[in-house]
């Protein structure tokens, strides 16, 4: 093929070309962008010929990218991103809607305080959240901002830190060291990693056991004895007087609470400072 052209070729052949690549054939470019499967092989035929290269492999059994195509394909692709990520910071809308998902208690605990601090820095965004009842089904859930508990390590994902970790022996007003200690089953350090690091004596446990900080958090609001508590959890449940921690030890941990989202995700300046907003809220 000889190039007969200057310059930088037609946007809409550019476009085709990546989807093409991306999806591993014309059919799948041709759907993706409402076209004939003929119309896409016409537009990259075009391409090929401005370019004087072979861009694709064209077999019976399908299309592949020559060593040209494999080369050009992801400098395509970042000049694409590069130019609607430009065009959204210029001339794009703000944001309007900020969805988060993450377990109940997370958004019942982190999300709904938040929601004062972050109306006045945003109040023409709508919030939406999504509940999960469990921590791995947010590997498949399609809401891509997520509240997640864990070290800040996701493989695919950014994270930024809400609030680290702290467990802090916390009770109702009232009940006093000695009342019966409530079991937490889970992940989490429980009673005999508090007594083994802060080194306060064998404890006795209730007959009472919850696999969720929620539901441990609540018996010991009732009275029903002394919670291993989530400082950051149980945050409003302390300000308010209904729990108040015991003059004993905390126990650190090695976990938090996080705001994730894909790393290819946000691309654009106003997507960054809608989720630097929402994590200033969320701090607070």
């Amino acid at each position: 093929m000889a190039k007969n052209k200057t310059g930088l070729p037609p946007l809409d052949w550019l476009r085709v070309f990546e989807a093409a690549g991306r999806l591993g054939g014309f059919s799948a470019a041709a759907k993706e962008f409402g076209l004939t499967q003929a119309a896409v092989s016409q537009r990259i035929g075009n391409l090929e010929a401005w370019l004087g290269r072979s861009l694709f492999v064209r077999e019976a059994r399908g299309v592949s990218l020559t060593v040209e195509g494999e080369s050009y394909l992801p400098l395509v692709q970042d000049s694409l991103l590069a130019l609607e990520r430009n065009t959204e910071d210029l001339f794009g809308k703000s944001p309007r809607e900020l969805r988060v998902a993450g377990l109940s208690s997370n958004i019942h605990a982190l999300v709904v305080p938040a929601l004062p601090v972050f109306r006045d820095l945003r109040p023409e965004v709508r919030v939406m959240t999504d509940s999960v009842a469990r921590r791995s089904s947010l590997d498949e859930e399609r809401t891509w901002l997520q509240i997640r508990y864990g070290r800040g390590v996701w493989a695919g994902r950014d994270a930024a830190l809400i609030a680290r970790e702290v467990l802090v022996p916390m009770a109702a007003p009232g009940v006093e060291w000695g009342a019966p200690l409530i079991d937490l089953r889970g992940e989490r350090p429980g009673w005999r990693e508090w007594v083994r690091k802060c080194g306060h004596g064998d404890v006795a446990l209730s007959h009472v056991s919850f696999d969720s900080m929620e539901h441990a958090v609540s018996a010991a609001r009732r009275g029903m004895g002394i919670v291993l508590g989530s400082v950051p959890l149980a945050s409003g449940d302390l300000r308010d007087g209904r729990l108040r921690r015991l003059e004993l030890p905390e126990l650190q941990t090695k976990d938090g609470y996080w705001l994730t989202w894909p790393e290819d995700r946000v691309q654009s300046r106003k997507q960054r400072a809608l989720i630097d907003d929402f994590l200033k809220a969320l701090r607070g």
